[in-house]
């Protein structure tokens, strides 16, 4: 018994430690992530360990920004937005440059080991900013090239507020009689590990953060920064929610 439990801490040590390509299965197409797991070890460990327990399954895309971000990994939805179980915050490592097609960890304004389960794509080259507000938004992979349709979909949608939907429209967002189903948002129905490799991403080369010790600060604004919030945008208070059918 001791030995079988021994190989099952090892097998599952060798799995956070390794794993550097994932799959993120959504609504609106299939997101592939190479982690810089080498790079960013601490925030790759942290997030495989929502993946591995599912924590991802079933959530929602709950911001979007245009040419900014889309972030994820925080809520799930049936007649209501729910927050997903987070575990501690992890250390912020912010080695690499949020450049476009990165993905970084969301984290609370003026705290910079503040992340957790939340995430962000860069829809652009945003280095000049989340580089060093915040301490720095710790980037951690970056999406395939065939990865960015799927991004540029999403942004495309109708957005009520920060909230990509679905089969909404605009005059629809401004209804107070308008009902919600997770039908009518941008689901994450999966995220896998594809690839643990640890070579998997050895010819990849991240630009590397030289802004983090820039004496100058960038605006703080929410509205056009990377300062994150945990909460859900006070629009969702105008929707009348409904279970999905």
């Amino acid at each position: 018994m001791k030995k079988l439990l021994l190989g099952s801490l090892l097998a599952t040590a060798a799995f956070a430690s390794n794993a550097t390509v994932v799959e993120m299965q959504t609504s609106q197409g299939t997101i592939k992530i190479d982690l810089f797991d080498q790079q960013t070890p601490k925030t790759v460990a942290n997030f495989l360990t929502y993946v591995e327990s599912e924590a991802y399954h079933q959530t929602v895309i709950h911001r979007s920004l245009e040419n900014f971000i889309i972030q994820g990994g925080g809520f799930t939805f049936t007649d209501d937005f729910k927050a997903i179980e987070t575990s501690p915050a992890v250390a912020n490592e912010p080695v690499l440059s949020n450049v476009k097609g990165t993905v970084a960890m969301a984290k609370v304004g003026g705290n910079p080991n503040s992340a957790t389960s939340q995430w962000f794509f860069n829809l652009k080259d945003n280095s000049a900013n989340l580089d060093k507000q915040n301490g720095g938004f710790t980037v951690f992979g970056q999406i395939t090239a065939d990865s960015y349709a799927v991004l540029d979909k999403i942004s495309a949608l109708v957005h009520c507020g920060e909230i990509p939907v679905v089969n909404i429209t605009k005059e629809q967002c401004a209804s107070a009689d308008t009902t919600l189903a997770i039908t009518n948002l941008v689901s994450v129905n999966s995220v896998v590990v594809l690839d643990d490799d640890p070579n998997s991403s050895a010819n990849l080369s991240p630009k590397e953060n030289t802004l983090i010790n820039d004496p100058t600060q960038p605006d703080a604004d929410d509205n056009s920064s990377g300062s994150m919030s945990w909460l859900l945008p006070l629009l969702l208070l105008g929707f009348n929610r409904r279970r999905a059918a």
